[in-house]
């Protein structure tokens, strides 16, 4: 576990934390300084390389060979995407919905997902949505509706709304039992504790660098097991996706055999600049230290909820790092937060408090005492 020594030496390279109390990870977390580093190295490059593609490329190699170690996948395994959609709607594009026409999935999903599936109707898919009852979609729900038909499970890890952490590895293994696909949303987790994919035999895992992993938007991350890789021919296509990118072939499609063949179009240079050394900062402090940081103050934050009467829609247990608490006035709420230097965040009636490595107990307490001036605006047991 990290020291408070390290926690303040830490902090200092976040310079919004000298101002505010920054739980906001969960819709973009705060800028470190190596991340404005990063944009000027590419400034740098651009006004001083003679030929900056050249460089460009590889940096952009170096990033995908970084997340794949990140996640204990093969580079080949990763496609580096602009946005969690952008991955997402290459493998949709990619299936088929002939015998296997079925969608399962949670209604605890973000939009991104149901509004994906949803547009595959018109090529034959049927999508199903499991309904939550207090706050949770368990994994028995998805073993009775996960059957022959179904084709693939989208399947969030940490649901935005409510802070929910999915059962992966029941689920996953109910999916594969049945002879259906995994894919797996990592947005609202991936950067606050060790990922495995092979450990996790999910098929197919997306995630972005603008929440818990500290980076700028623009940049996400596809996963798709191997196997899968040459067997699922896109629709969504781009250039950058073929076998030789730089043999400039008009008039031949020919997907690389590399999960490359998701991406779509010029790579995002200037964001890729900046998410390398977000990436880097996180794996200097070690996985299993910032999820060790994480819980800590997720179980503080609940535990002083929990004595302000406050209700939670977020289980007792969780580990975070996102906490959501229902609101009367989810609004007011928020500006009585922001007034007192607190940055959070809601969706619908709930309040989200999100939770990275950065954060300490003070901002617990601090943001406890806020809430207690105005219990007024919480909805309470």
């Amino acid at each position: 576990m990290l020291t408070d020594t390290a926690i303040t030496e830490l902090r200092s390279h976040f310079p919004i934390l000298a101002e505010k109390t920054y739980l906001y990870n969960c819709s973009q977390g705060a800028m470190a300084d190596v991340v404005d580093a990063g944009m000027r190295e590419y400034m740098t490059s651009w006004r001083t390389s003679a030929a900056p593609w050249d460089e460009w490329v590889g940096r952009y190699e170096g990033l995908r060979r970084a997340f794949a170690h990140f996640i204990n996948a093969d580079p080949d395994e990763v496609a580096i995407v602009t946005s969690a959609s952008a991955g997402i709607n290459p493998i949709a594009s990619a299936l088929r919905f002939d015998g296997r026409d079925t969608v399962v999935m949670s209604e605890l999903e973000f939009p991104t997902m149901g509004n994906i599936w949803l547009a595959q109707r018109p090529r034959g898919a049927r999508v199903q949505f499991l309904r939550a009852a207090d706050n949770a979609v368990p994994a028995d729900c998805y073993a009775r509706a996960i059957d022959e038909r179904t084709r693939i499970v989208p399947l969030t890890r940490v649901s935005f709304l409510n802070g929910f952490r999915s059962d992966v590895a029941a689920i996953t293994r109910i999916a594969h039992e049945r002879g259906a696909l995994v894919f797996l949303d990592d947005f609202q987790d991936c950067g606050t504790r060790p990922v495995d994919v092979k450990a996790l035999d999910v098929d197919f895992y997306v995630t972005g660098t603008l929440k818990y992993l500290l980076g700028p938007p623009g940049v996400a991350f596809l996963y798709v097991r191997r196997a899968l890789i040459e067997s699922l021919t896109p629709t969504v296509a781009s250039w950058m996706g073929q076998r030789d990118v730089f043999a400039y072939d008009t008039t031949h499609f020919d997907p690389a055999p590399a999960a490359r063949r998701f991406e779509g179009g010029s790579p995002p240079i200037p964001n890729i600049y900046m998410a390398q050394p977000a990436l880097d900062l996180l794996s200097r402090i070690g996985m299993e230290n910032v999820a060790a940081q994480v819980e800590r103050l997720t179980r503080a934050f609940l535990d002083g909820a929990r004595a302000l009467g406050a209700v939670s829609k977020t289980p007792a247990a969780s580990v975070g790092p996102l906490v959501v608490l229902q609101a009367t006035d989810a609004g007011r709420l928020l500006a009585a937060l922001a007034a007192r230097g607190v940055v959070a965040s809601s969706r619908r009636d709930g309040v989200r408090f999100a939770f990275h490595v950065y954060n300490t107990l003070d901002d617990v307490a601090r943001t406890l005492a806020v809430l207690e001036a105005h219990a007024d605006l919480l909805v309470r047991t």
